[in-house]
């Protein structure tokens, strides 16, 4: 077979990281984490029907240094989920698709769920957590 001097797939080498980008990735990294999160939350609801034990158990795990990372990290997870979700959707309907505009929604998306995340913790932290 003769050698062929056809074009490789561009990678992630090749482009320059943009915002747009790293929020698609987001996207599909934090949806990700919410199923994983999921299983805390299943964990949570059997610990729940156990009985006290196991509740103080799971609130054990959850209040330990590790735990919190992972609730605040499932709760940004979920923010960004959301509002990324919601910025597809106003995009579904046709709007926004302008570089500006697609730069700005895309950069909102992140700056949001890091607002509503710190407001969250620190609404828990206010009202003293699950103690």
């Amino acid at each position: 077979m003769a050698e062929t001097q056809r074009p490789l797939s561009p990678h992630l080498q090749i482009y320059k990281w943009q915002v747009q980008m790293v929020t698609s990735i987001l996207h599909r990294a934090t949806g990700i984490a919410l199923s994983v999160g999921a299983l805390i939350f299943v964990w949570w609801l059997v610990a729940l029907a156990a009985g006290e034990d196991a509740f103080n158990q799971f609130k054990v795990c959850m209040g330990s240094p590790l735990g919190i990372i992972l609730l605040i990290g499932w709760t940004w997870s979920f923010f960004y989920h959301l509002c990324n979700g919601i910025r597809h959707l106003v995009q579904d309907a046709g709007a926004g698709y302008a570089i500006v505009q697609f730069v700005r929604s895309s950069w909102a998306s992140v700056i949001v769920s890091l607002l509503l995340t710190l407001i969250v913790v620190g609404y828990a932290l206010s009202a003293g957590g699950a103690a």
